[in-house]
This record gives structure tokens, C-alpha cells and sequence, in this order.
């Protein structure tokens, strides 16, 4: 897991000191529409570093590069089995290096958006083609044989008619000479050998040997250790603090107050420095700190949602989207269907509570950690620490879960400003409860949603939503509405549905706010969905034939199908409860039905969930199904277990004893299918949690008659 620097004059230095070799990458000059393959020396003739994805040795040895981070999703499998596909090499025999953080290099390196396969695949592959190519032509060269009389397998290039051999070793030096051609012909879906199985993910063996470098394990020569105690308002300053007990605690070096950046304001705290994490929390623990908490106000939970409530009665919102006479229509119908929903806040609960190693050194800064986006943290430091981009240096290690929180740059800034306090390296490393209470959430929102039914179908349809815009942390116009207002409703259904109208009403509250999984499609999924379900009631439809009739195209056609098929939909009996919902968000959808049955002990339990997704191109099943049963997993304790609640602004539940999670025996049976076609890849981390909630509730209202508007909710009290 250690970077490996392929600058310019790493490569020739290799070059002399170890012989020939071959790396490819991309170089996109500034006038140019497209990116161009090019070698390591043409890197070298154009100036520039090369973003070597593939690096061959003369001993046959393949590097393979990631430029994502590796947080369970499976970047490190998936950028490695696409490029040996095209490449021709045996993926067990190939060495797999996360890259260094550089924009310049890789393109966007960040790991969010469920963009790792969708955003890279296609430069992937047909660099993966023009490496083989090459070795190709240089062997066909050295036996003075026609070209397309050889082939490439398993990391040697075979004359077909002699018999002949040489492993790609051998002929790197060759290769490495000759021009990158321009147009290579990519394989056939059929003809995959690797791409489209279910193989077994190589970081499975590193995690469970204690090979694998997560941030928290990261060290160096002379480290210290630091602990923050923070604000529990986090918008409060430091007034004054206390920090005599602290400095008695054995292996406690100093104490420092500090401040670290979240979006555009400063958050202060005062860390503990010691010569371990241990004492660096006892030292913690000893502090004594006054809080300035003025100029904001400390909410409570029910008051807020008492805000969103009266703004969506008061207010008419900032349009996303409106067609048609909507308002005309509602206001003149004789029957009108309306409903409230309410998601709440939620923390994102990753295994490995944040922490970074940072080496602040005058003029150059290091970052070792869990991160998520090393480039906007390049771009960041920089400026904060005064520092040029390219001193900044961000390596990053595996993550023990992200969930969008690890793409905050607050954490390894902290670190940063400790590491020049103190003139060493240091990590920081938060407690559980620093990880749980500091923030930012996703935010919990309340949707008014508005319809009419004609002729069995949708006549109109209007949905007002009131919650935090994330991008108003970092910038974004307010006078604009949420981008991501629709995230997780159809695209077709503005087709289908001629008067729509999805509006924003804006809210604000002191409560910092983030990405969480799936973004706003995991809050929006739950209303839309619910309310198409409430929809489908109100016409006398069965929801799933309700939602096909709004869903022209053949590809959600046969999408439906599947989970018609699959679920056993049509074949449902009396005592059982179905419920379906269907979202889209980052270019894949995904179809789930969820049945229940009343339990035993009172309440209702879930039986099954099956789930179809159409993510379009995909590299490995087994990867995309265990993401969407971790989807399914997360989406069920965000619905039925867990929220962030407010007490006087101060975040109440500080640990998985009063925020829990989902136990296995709470987990039921769940079956995914993936549709197969040659559509553009859409992504897969994240997709999976946006119906599963409304297909929850849906299928309650299937059982009992009862609606969920609110979560979350106890399954053993409905």
C-alpha cells in the first residue's frame, strides 16, 4: 500500500538503475478535446508527470494503479480487474498501488458520487488495450513475424503459427520506444475473461491479516499523538481553558488550541499532545474548557421540524422544476391527495472514526489518512497553511467506511495546524464520540407533497421540500434551488406527468450538514416514493402496474419485469405485505420490494428484501451485490433505529448505545439481481439505499392499512 512517486525524474532514474521499462498514461494538453496515451519518455519530452496507471518491469512485473480511495466500496478490485482485462495479465500476479493525491495527474480523484467505475472506465480500457498492443507489436518485431499472427494471454505475447513466447518483461524495452496508437479495438462484452465475474476481491486477504494500512494504523519516526475536545455546539469559540490536570497526566507534552475548517468557518478547539493516544485522551478528559456559544442559536430536534413545518405553510419556494398548470389544477380538483413526510438527521456512523497523520515540515506539508478527496484537501492546505499545491502531499490509505464524511477536509487541517504547533508529526485521532457529536449530518427534512389522480394516472403533481442545502456551506447562491431537489425521483415521470412541479422552500439552522450515502436521494426517495405509492391507492392501481404506466421507457420496462418476476409480485397471498419503490440517482436505478408479515411478539417483521439494479456496464456482480445489501443494511437502520437529535443544540446520542445499529439478526434475507445491457455505466455504492425505505413502508401500508410518514420508525409498534 505504500505510493510510489512517478515523477519525471523518478522515471529515468529507474531508467538507469534498474533498465527498461513500460508506463502508460495520460497527458491532456491544454488545447486539446481528449486526453493522449503516452509513455513514460514522451511524459519526459512534454515536461509533464506521468499518470502511469499500468508501469511493466523487464522482470514481467505489472503495477497497477488506483487513483481512488478504498473505502469498502471496491476501487482497489474494480480499477484493477478493468485494466487487466484489455491488458492481458493475471490479476493475482499483478501489485496494486493507490495513487498519490494529484489532480493534475489523475483527473478527479474523488471518491464520492458513486463515480469511481462510470467516470474512468472507458480511458481505463483502451489504455489497458494500447499497453497490450504495443507489447504485441514489439514482439511481432523481434520474430520479424505479421502482427496479427500473435496474441497476449497471461502476461506473455504467443506467435500462433510457431508457437513462440515472451513475457511481457522481455519486451518492455521495445515497447517502450514505439509510439501509443491511436485507435485500438477494445474487446467484446462476450469475449471478457475477467470483467463481469464474480472474482474474489484482492483486498479481502490484506484486511483480515493486518496487512492492510488504514489511517489510523499509519506511523513515522518520532510521531506524537493528539486529542481535540471540541465544542459539543460546534459553532462556539474557546473563551478560556483550563489545562493543569491535563499536564499531570503522564506522556502529555502540551496542550494548544487550535482551529480547523468546515466549508467556509473555522471550528476552535484545544488538543492535547502526548506520547500516545491514550494519554493524549486521558489529557482530554482532564481539560477544563469555557465556551463562548453566542451568536447562534441551540435548537432543539422538535423545533426544528416546527420551522420546516410553518415554511412550507408560508412560503411558496424556489422552483426546481415546473411545468404544466400544477397550481391550476389542484386548486380547481374536487378530491386533492396531500401527505407530509419527515426524514430526520443521521450521523454516518463509519467503523473507523476519523483520524490523520500530518507532518507539517515549513515549506512542505505530508497527509497520510482516510480521505475521500485529496484534491480539494491539496487545494485546501495549500491555501490554509500558505504552502504551494504541489508541497502538499496526500497519500491516501484504505478507509474503514466514508459515507461522504471523509471528503471534508476539516479533520486532516486540524492535523495539519497541530503538526506546525508542535514542529513534528502528529495524529489525530477522534474518540466515537468526537466522530458522533461534531458532524456534519445528513439533513433531516420535511417534504409537502400534493396530487391529483385522473383516468388512473397522475394529473398533477407538486412536492415542496424544506431542509439544508449542503452547497450553502461552501457558497452556493441562495437565491437558487437545491440541485439535487429530484435526486432519486425518475427522470421519465417529467415525461409522463405533464403538470409537475418540485419546489425548495430554503432553510437554515446552525446544524452543519453533509453528504451522507446516496445524498438527498436517500430523503427524497422516501417521499416521492411514498407518495406515488399513496398515488397508486387513490387510482384503485396496483402500485407497481401504477408506476410501469409512468414509466415509458423499454429500459425501465424491463426493469420492472425483473422485479415483477423475481419477487413473485403477481403471486402475492393474503397476511403478506408488498411493498415496492424505484429510484434513480448517480445514473443507475434500482427497483426494490420489500415483503412483510405481522410478528409474532406484536409490531411486523420483514420476510424478504429483493432488489434489481440497472447500473448498466459493470466489472464484478459480487461487488454490486454486496453494495447493495449494504445499502440495504444502512437504508433500514436510517428508517427504523437511528437519528441525530438536538437538545439545546448540542447532538444527544454520542454512541452506538443510544444511536444503534442494525444487528445480523435484525437483517433479513435479500436477494439482488442485476440487469444485464450495454448501456453506459451508472454507479453502485450508493444507489441501493434510496427505496428501500419506501418499499418498507409501503409494504406496511400493503399489511395494516397504515401509512409511515415519519422516520424513523419501530417496526415492533406499528
Amino acid at each position: 500500500m505504500d505510493n510510489t512517486s512517478l515523477s519525471r525524474r523518478n522515471f529515468l532514474k529507474t531508467t538507469g538503475a534498474a533498465g527498461a521499462f513500460l508506463s502508460l498514461g495520460f497527458y491532456m494538453p491544454a488545447s486539446a478535446k481528449q486526453a493522449k496515451i503516452v509513455t513514460a519518455a514522451e511524459a519526459d519530452q512534454f515536461g509533464v508527470e506521468l499518470n502511469a496507471w499500468i508501469h511493466i518491469d523487464q522482470s514481467g512485473k505489472v503495477t497497477i494503479f488506483n487513483h481512488r480511495a478504498e473505502m469498502g466500496q471496491g476501487s482497489y478490485q474494480a480499477v484493477p480487474q478493468i485494466v487487466a482485462e484489455e491488458l492481458e495479465v493475471n490479476l493475482a500476479d499483478a501489485n496494486i498501488v493507490s495513487a498519490k493525491g494529484n489532480k493534475e495527474k489523475y483527473g478527479s480523484q474523488i471518491t464520492g458520487g458513486s463515480s469511481t467505475v462510470r467516470g474512468s472506465y472507458k480511458n481505463l480500457l483502451k489504455l489497458s488495450a494500447t499497453a497490450r498492443e504495443m507489447l504485441i507489436q514489439a514482439a511481432a518485431a523481434k520474430w520479424s513475424v505479421d502482427k496479427a499472427t500473435c496474441y497476449a494471454e497471461g502476461g506473455k505475447v504467443f506467435h500462433k503459427p510457431s508457437g513462440r513466447q515472451m513475457h511481457y518483461g522481455e519486451l518492455v524495452e521495445a515497447a517502450s520506444k514505439l509510439e501509443p496508437p491511436k485507435d485500438v479495438v477494445l474487446k467484446k462484452r462476450a469475449d471478457y475473461k475477467l470483467i463481469g465475474k464474480p472474482l474474489k476481491r484482492m483486498d479481502t486477504h490484506l484486511k483480515t491479516n493486518g496487512t492492510a494500512v488504514f489511517g489510523i494504523d499509519k506511523m513515522l519516526p518520532g510521531m506524537l499523538y493528539a486529542a481535540v475536545e471540541r465544542n459539543p455546539r460546534m459553532l462556539g469559540k474557546v473563551k478560556s481553558f483550563d489545562d493543569s490536570a491535563a499536564l499531570k497526566v503522564p506522556g502529555v507534552k502540551k496542550v494548544v488550541k487550535i482551529k480547523r475548517g468546515v466549508f467556509t468557518a473555522y471550528r476552535e478547539g484545544v488538543a492535547v499532545v502526548a506520547d500516545s493516544t491514550w494519554a493524549a485522551i486521558q489529557g482530554k478528559k482532564a481539560l477544563k474548557v469555557q465556551w463562548d456559544d453566542s451568536g447562534f442559536e441551540h435548537l432543539d430536534t422538535e423545533e426544528i421540524y416546527k420551522r420546516q413545518a410553518k415554511a412550507l405553510d408560508t412560503q411558496e419556494g424556489l422552483p426546481f422544476k415546473k411545468q404544466g398548470d400544477v397550481d391550476g389544477i389542484l386548486s380547481k380538483a374536487s378530491k386533492k391527495i396531500e401527505a407530509t413526510y419527515e426524514t430526520p438527521y443521521q450521523y454516518h456512523a463509519c467503523m473507523e472514526p476519523l483520524n490523520c497523520v500530518a507532518h507539517y515540515q515549513g515549506d512542505k506539508l505530508q497527509i497520510w489518512g482516510p480521505v475521500q478527496a485529496p484534491e480539494w484537501l491539496q487545494e485546501y492546505l495549500s491555501k490554509e497553511m500558505g504552502l504551494d499545491k504541489k508541497n502538499v502531499e496526500v497519500n491516501m490509505t484504505f478507509l474503514g467506511g466514508g459515507f461522504g464524511r471523509k471528503a471534508l477536509m476539516d479533520y486532516p487541517h486540524e492535523a495539519a495546524e497541530i503538526s506546525k504547533a508542535m514542529k513534528t508529526p502528529i495524529q489525530v485521532v477522534w474518540t466515537r464520540e468526537d466522530d458522533a457529536t461534531q458532524g456534519p449530518y445528513r439533513p433531516g427534512i420535511t417534504y409537502r407533497c400534493e396530487g391529483v389522480v385522473k383516468d388512473g394516472g397522475i394529473d398533477a403533481l407538486k412536492v415542496k421540500l424544506a431542509g439544508q442545502n449542503i452547497g450553502h456551506a461552501s457558497g452556493a447562491p441562495k437565491d437558487k434551488p437545491n440541485g439535487s431537489a429530484s435526486e432519486g425521483f425518475l427522470k421519465p415521470y417529467a415525461e409522463s406527468i405533464k403538470n409537475l412541479a418540485i419546489m425548495d422552500v430554503p432553510f437554515e439552522t446552525p446544524i452543519p450538514v453533509i453528504w451522507w450515502r446516496s445524498v438527498y436521494a436517500s430523503t427524497n426517495g422516501f417521499a416521492y416514493e411514498s407518495f406515488l405509492d399513496e398515488l397508486a391507492a387513490e387510482a384503485g392501481k396496483d402500485p407497481l402496474d401504477f408506476r410501469r404506466a409512468h414509466l415509458k421507457e423499454e429500459r425501465l420496462q424491463k426493469l420492472i419485469d425483473k422485479i415483477e418476476s423475481v419477487s413473485g409480485w403477481k403471486k402475492r397471498k393474503k397476511g403478506e405485505g408488498f411493498g415496492v419503490a424505484i429510484t434513480e440517482c448517480f445514473d443507475s436505478t434500482v427497483a426494490q420490494v420489500v415483503k412483510v408479515s405481522k410478528a409474532a411478539t406484536g409490531g411486523v417483521k420483514i420476510d424478504k428484501v429483493w432488489a434489481v439494479m440497472d447500473c448498466g456496464w459493470y466489472v464484478n456482480p459480487d461487488t454490486i451485490e454486496a453494495q447493495v445489501e449494504g445499502s440495504i443494511v444502512m437504508g433500514l437502520g436510517a428508517a427504523t433505529m437511528h437519528e441525530v437529535k438536538f437538545k439545546d443544540g448540542i447532538p444527544v446520542d454520542n454512541n452506538f448505545s443510544t444511536y444503534q445499529m442494525p444487528r445480523i439478526t435484525d437483517i433479513p434475507p435479500i436477494e439482488v439481481h442485476i440487469m444485464d445491457n450495454d448501456e453506459n455505466a451508472g454507479g453502485v455504492g450508493e444507489p441501493g439505499l434510496p427505496p428501500f425505505a419506501p418499499a418498507l413502508t409501503n409494504a406496511i401500508f400493503d399489511l395494516t392499512g397504515k401509512r409511515i410518514r415519519k422516520l424513523p420508525f419501530n417496526l415492533a409498534a406499528v
